[in-house]
């Protein structure tokens, strides 16, 4: 049985759900294929949901900021203004302080705080740091619950969900995406790519060299802590260390750079190196009970520089990548979704997306300078 329609999105984590509620929203009739049985049982749903304006490129800076602007009008993400802390060490302030200029010439709530006044927000040992930085409508929403509020919509405006229907095959034909599943064949002149940590895979079975890999992260939980005192989203720059409250907990990561592809479970090798590098900036974590049963791991999806693939591919009729956000797809998604609609209709694009395209790849570009990777 063959189902067509306008657009075939693949993959129905917070990414794929966007853009098919905004490719919906345009009048075009939409088909999501999902691998999983349910939506957002990838990286969304592992992620530790973590929003940020705090780029130092205005392309990111600009996602983020409309992303989380609709974020706080949705009750489905419950958004929590938590805030987000950067502890900068000298070798990287330089870039970070660029960053900052040009979140704050934007009219961003980011400002730098002296460190006694960062140690207020979470007691921390200063040796090293020589700057401090602070986004206050930076903080933390739900994933699952903004994934699913997106494909409600998209469903109201005529969008069809697959769940348990892995891409086979794909071919292309007389201008046509075809893709083969389990559940039958679905064709579309329009095609896009948002398989998250799967997306490299999906573009290869269609002959394409698109760069993303899995990289698996784990998410370390505390168990209740008394008096707890609530902390902001805290990054340790140094050393890549993060933690942040979730409730009476605390929950905390360090990526491992040698974690590469598909691999399942928990690493509990990984927790020695994570603690060591969390109790040299945080002390007191020492107080900390860990809840194995808590914890958690997912993949990133990251590219060679650690930023996201958007738009067209030059080349490929009708393919359009949304995937490789390496760690960036929630707080990013909405403005996506709206901006990859664009794109697959030709209108004007709301955010200037070259910085991210497949073009950059083979040529020089400039990193974003607040990449935590």
């Amino acid at each position: 049985m063959t189902q067509t329609s306008d657009v075939l999105v693949i993959g129905a984590g917070i990414i794929g759900a966007s853009c098919a509620r905004s490719l919906a929203r345009l009048g075009l009739r939409v088909r999501v294929l999902e691998a999983g049985a349910a939506p957002a049982a990838g990286s969304t749903g592992k992620s530790a949901a973590g929003v940020r304006v705090q780029f130092s490129q205005e392309v990111n800076i600009l996602l983020s900021q409309r992303s989380i602007q609709e974020y706080r009008q949705m009750p489905e993400a419950q958004y929590r203004p938590q805030g987000y802390l950067m502890l900068l060490p000298e070798r990287l302030w330089p870039g970070h302080a660029r960053g900052l200029a040009r979140q704050q010439a934007l009219g961003l709530n980011v400002r730098e705080l002296s460190i006694s006044e960062a140690q207020q927000l979470v007691p921390f040992d200063p040796t090293g740091v020589v700057g401090t930085t602070y986004g206050a409508q930076d903080g933390v929403v739900d994933p699952h619950g903004i994934t699913l509020a997106f494909l409600r919509e998209a469903r109201s405006w005529g969008a069809t969900l697959h769940t348990s229907c892995p891409v086979e095959v794909l071919a292309h034909r007389s201008g046509v995406w075809s893709a083969s599943t389990p559940l039958g064949t679905f064709e579309a002149p329009l095609l896009v790519n948002a398989a998250g940590a799967w997306s490299g895979e999906v573009a290869a079975l269609a002959g394409l060299t698109v760069p993303v890999q899995p990289a698996r992260r784990m998410v370390f939980t505390t168990g209740p802590l008394p008096d707890h005192h609530a902390c902001p989203m805290t990054f340790d720059l140094t050393s890549g260390f993060w933690l942040r409250s979730e409730g009476e907990r605390l929950i905390m990561g360090l990526s491992n750079p040698h974690d590469q592809g598909f691999r399942d479970g928990m690493d509990w090798s990984w927790l020695e190196p994570t603690l060591e590098a969390g109790l040299a900036r945080f002390p007191w974590l020492e107080q900390a009970g860990l809840d194995r049963r808590a914890s958690w791991w997912g993949y990133y999806e990251v590219t060679p520089d650690h930023a996201p693939i958007l738009g067209l591919m030059p080349g490929v009729p009708g393919w359009i990548n949304a995937c490789g956000f390496s760690g960036h797809g929630v707080m990013q998604a909405a403005a996506v979704g709206e901006v990859m609609a664009q794109e697959a209709t030709g209108g004007n694009l709301s955010i200037n997306i070259d910085a991210l395209r497949f073009e950059r790849f083979g040529r020089q570009v400039t990193q974003d300078e607040h990449l935590i990777v």
